[in-house]
């Protein structure tokens, strides 16, 4: 896949510079494009060079555990729509009253199956609402 052309030609990366430097300087420079917005060291280098800002990216382990449960809520959550989506169409494509009533029945159990996912959403959210506004 060919490159975007850049409309002002001011921009385009057209003079290389070849520079060596040592395995602990470059070992620097690789820490600050993994903990940066920055996608190679070049950018790294030009931004410094430059005297730009560079935006350190920070991720807070802590909020792994919360996260990965969140993730499994809305899996959950998801698994359950798609259920209730089903049995819909179910209850429109059935012809009689008594089909009918079943797949209400049946639609009705499967939203209950929603509350207490919702109630531990709603926990999880408001423990990481609290931890949010300590830091501020």
């Amino acid at each position: 896949m060919p490159r975007k052309k850049v409309k002002d030609q001011e921009q385009v990366l057209s003079h290389p510079i070849i520079l060596r430097i040592t395995e602990s300087e470059f070992n620097k420079l690789e820490k600050i494009r993994q903990e940066s917005d920055c996608k190679s060291i070049g950018e790294v280098v030009r931004k410094i060079l430059a005297k730009r800002k560079i935006t350190y990216l920070h991720r807070d382990i802590s909020m792994n555990g919360p996260m990965e449960e969140l993730a499994l809520i809305r899996k959950e959550i998801k698994a359950i729509g798609i259920n209730i989506n089903q049995q819909t169409h179910r209850f429109h494509t059935s012809q009689s009253n008594g089909e009918r009533a079943f797949h209400a029945l049946k639609t009705a159990s499967i939203y209950k199956q929603l509350e207490p996912k919702i109630d531990e959403l709603l926990d999880i959210v408001s423990k990481l609402a609290k931890k949010w506004l300590q830091r501020s």
